[in-house]
């Protein structure tokens, strides 16, 4: 009996030691950009600027994982925008630069943003080229409800070694340029 509950431990630790030495995985930029060029379709909206309807979509979002050595993930993101006025339309590009805390949701094995922070924002349309203030609450909320609701990345279990870590629980750290998932000690 001894020796069963020996073998057992030994095995027990192999386990452990086979799980620690591929401790982690690392999900890049350029990860981040991929899935959220998937989800940006999604992100079209129909909105009023101080009293102007306009059209966003969001064309392209630009990742940096830890920028200046956080634990955030800044978005540099560029949209274009109908404005309608008088019953004419004007077509116009704008640029946020926006910045969240990454948060890893077990259950979805999904990474979704969250306490965004608009960093900058500008507009160029019809000649006039500036600040966006007076629409950065609304355009901040579109851009909070859906990272809210859609993942910026989604763990692949494809992956065998993903796979593994998935059944346990996981730390997510945001390294400079990458998110790394570890087993919870």
């Amino acid at each position: 009996m001894k020796k069963v509950l020996i073998a057992f431990s030994v095995l027990v630790l192999a386990s452990c030691a086979q799980l620690g030495s591929m401790a982690s995985y690392s999900v890049s930029e350029a990860d981040l950009e991929q899935m959220l060029a998937q989800q940006v379709p999604k992100l079209s909206h129909q909105a009023t600027a101080a009293g102007i309807p306009l059209t966003l979509q969001v064309d392209n979002m630009k990742v940096d994982i830890g920028p200046d050595n956080s634990d955030l993930v800044r978005l540099d993101t560029s949209a274009s925008a109908v404005l309608s006025l008088f019953g004419l339309s004007y077509p116009a590009t704008m640029s946020l630069l926006i910045e969240a805390a990454p948060y890893y949701d077990a259950k979805q094995q999904a990474v979704f943003l969250r306490s965004v922070n608009l960093l900058s924002s500008s507009i160029d349309a019809a000649g006039y080229r500036g600040n966006l203030k007076p629409v950065n609450n609304e355009l901040l909320s579109l851009i909070n409800s859906f990272l809210a609701d859609n993942p910026v990345y989604r763990l692949d279990t494809s992956n065998p070694s993903m796979k593994l870590l998935s059944q346990v629980p996981l730390n997510m750290a945001v390294q400079s340029g990458s998110l790394r998932f570890s087993p919870s000690n």
